[in-house]
């Protein structure tokens, strides 16, 4: 008899021996099986089938009798527990055969209710009805994508079935276009997005390059702990959908609440326990001394999900070392699938008999080329874990080059970074255009481009004007937007005011405004000749980025403004951000700026020209560097 174990939990495998049978008489032997709460079923009403020889002419003595009927008991108890086991799982099959018919007559239905209303569409334009509508061609060629498309048509067009025919046709010729055929399917396991829940750099992140991923035409979802302090108010259609979906942890299985949604044109799923309700009904996201225990069932519990609703993408996309953890849960439990992890300067050490929560083996992972932490191999390192388990790694750095990062900053996984270092990148940090743009941002005056820059004149004006500043458009106006910034910093941005050549600077008076305005601070960035910047890696409120897109210089505050600075390696490993930066902005300071501007003014503009057509958002380097990670992983 083969029996079928369930790899999500693992079970030992027994094997039992053929009795000899032979001048022997059955006898009816009680049987006990243990559940899962160690609860005992006296199961004695069932005969057993072992049977046993005569023991009084053996000469066999009563003690070695007992402890012979102990052990065929065990044997039984052990057939038994087996033989329930696999009844189980050939009902758990049955049923995931039954779902898996079911899906596919739900998927037959939605195409053939897509091809109705092409046919549709096509009869109103044969009639001359509705303007623009597809034709006969289109038509064709829609049936084939529709018939050959391996996603559910019904979560493509989801959003936009309730809209007016101009809006379903639009949507219906993006989907012609095929861009998306060739795409890949992303998940990202993460624990913030913009804008429902944004403590770090994470959350901006993944809405920036999810964003700009489905733009490039691939399909991309996230999946989120439904925390109690979220903000839904961004969530379009959220719903609970009914699906099985269990974390294994601390020894049994526990079921969760799964809810969906659509957050900025992306699909989100969001993961709500039943059973630990308090790991994300709390007022806060992080900080907590079970986080380690929190987001180990999240991770577990998403794996459960994808499995469970068989989704089957090309990469999961996890971050930081809160889903880090999915990696050597994936290829020690789930296995045989992708996948790529972003990281950054975080990690989580933990004791190894922990791991062992959400059903991983700690003597199998507490090694040098595992889990084991580097410096303090007592513990488990479980961002290590994700760096290991990965195929791919991106480190999110604008500024650094891979070599730095390994040698440097990489916070005590040198050595691990430089054993795995073909499969590192890094990518930069992006912004959105399609909200921080001059030529059309709807907080400014009057717009401006590079090939017209009259506009941020006015916009300069208009900020002087607000500020209570005189009014002048040949005065050099110098901005800085920080937050939650040391002293440290405030000393030495006060030390490079005062050390810089002021003349030109609005008289030299300096401004600060303790309020968050978001029409003031387009308003800044578009009216200031130069920024000044905390530092020109930032990831929250990406300064030197959108200074650069409203031509702005971005020029950083260090404790000393010294006469010449590098501030970023210049190398084939650094990111094209960080090259442009060092070769333009990135080596002068105030001082030096404000003399060049003075002196060569047509060489000045020509620089800030050349920074507005650059395109450093989301969709430009960051999106590459995503691509072609996802595309060495789906080559391996």
């Amino acid at each position: 008899m083969n029996f079928l174990i369930n790899a999500a939990i693992p079970s030992p495998l027994y094997f039992s021996q053929q009795l000899n049978t032979t001048n022997r008489k059955p006898i009816r032997a009680p049987l006990r099986c243990s559940t899962n709460n160690g609860e005992v079923n006296d199961l004695s009403t069932i005969p057993s089938q072992i049977e046993l020889g005569a023991q009084d002419n053996t000469g066999v003595s009563k003690e070695e009798f007992r402890s012979s009927s102990i052990e065929r008991e065990m044997k039984n108890n052990d057939i038994w527990r087996l033989f329930k086991e696999a009844q189980r799982n050939i009902l758990y099959l049955n049923k995931q055969r039954l779902d898996a018919v079911e899906e596919l007559n739900k998927t037959n239905r939605e195409k053939q209710l897509l091809l109705e209303k092409i046919e549709q569409l096509e009869v109103e334009k044969q009639a001359g009805l509705g303007k623009g509508m597809i034709n006969s061609g289109e038509a064709s060629n829609l049936r084939k994508l529709v018939f050959d498309y391996k996603v559910s048509v019904a979560d493509l067009f989801a959003d936009i079935l309730p809209e007016g025919d101009a809006d379903l046709l639009a949507e219906l010729r993006r989907f012609g276009s095929g861009s998306k055929k060739n795409g890949f399917h992303i998940i990202h396991i993460c624990t913030e997005m913009d804008p429902l829940v944004s403590i770090g750099s994470l959350a901006s992140y993944v809405t920036g390059l999810s964003g700009a991923l489905q733009r490039k035409g691939h399909l991309v979802e996230v999946i989120l702990p439904k925390y109690a302090c979220m903000n839904l108010d961004g969530v379009q259609g959220l719903r609970e959908i009914k699906v099985e979906c269990y974390s294994y942890f601390n020894g049994q299985l526990h079921a969760n609440k799964i809810w969906i949604g659509v957050v900025s044109g992306i699909g989100v799923t969001f993961i709500q326990p039943l059973h630990y309700s308090s790991f994300f009904n709390r007022e806060s996201v992080y900080g907590y001394s079970d986080d380690f225990e929190r987001f180990t069932y999240f991770s577990r519990a998403s794996l459960d999900y994808i499995v469970k609703s068989r989704k089957q993408p090309d990469v999961l996309h996890i971050h930081n070392w809160e889903t880090a953890i999915v990696g050597p849960l994936f290829w020690d439990i789930f296995v045989k699938q992708v996948q790529l992890g972003t990281f950054r300067d975080l990690k989580c050490l933990e004791h190894p008999d922990k791991l062992a929560l959400c059903g991983l083996d700690p003597a199998r992972l507490h090694r040098p080329d595992r889990l084991q932490d580097n410096t303090k191999t007592h513990l488990v390192n479980i961002l290590k874990g994700g760096v290991v388990y990965s195929n791919k790694v991106v480190i999110v750095s604008s500024m650094h080059s891979k070599s730095r990062i390994i040698r440097s900053l990489s916070h005590g996984l040198e050595s691990t970074l430089a054993i795995h270092q073909d499969k590192l990148l890094v990518a930069p940090c992006g912004f959105d255009s399609s909200t921080w743009d001059p030529s059309n941002d709807k907080f400014l005056t009057e717009n401006y481009c590079a090939e017209d820059m009259k506009g941020k004149t006015v916009c300069k004006v208009t900020l002087q004007q607000q500020l209570g500043l005189s009014k002048d458009a040949s005065t050099i106006v110098v901005g800085c937007i920080f937050s939650d910034v040391s002293e440290v910093f405030l000393e030495n941005l006060k030390a490079v005011v005062r050390g810089a050549n002021v003349r030109g600077i609005q008289d030299g008076i300096v401004i600060f405004v303790d309020s968050y305005d978001d029409a003031l601070l387009h308003l800044i960035f578009s009216g200031s000749d130069i920024i000044l910047c905390h530092s020109f890696h930032d990831p929250v409120l990406q300064v030197a980025l959108k200074a650069l897109k409203y031509g702005a210089a971005p020029i950083a505050v260090t404790s000393s403004d010294i006469e010449f600075r590098h501030f970023a390696e210049f190398d084939h490993e650094s990111t094209r951000f960080s090259r442009f930066i060092s070769s333009t902005f990135g080596n002068i300071s105030l001082s030096q700026a404000l003399e060049e501007i003075k002196n060569n003014p047509l060489s000045w503009k020509r620089k800030i020209k050349d920074a507005m057509l650059q395109d450093f958002s989301w969709d430009a380097d960051c999106n590459d560097i995503h691509i072609s990670a996802y595309t060495a992983i789906k080559n391996l």
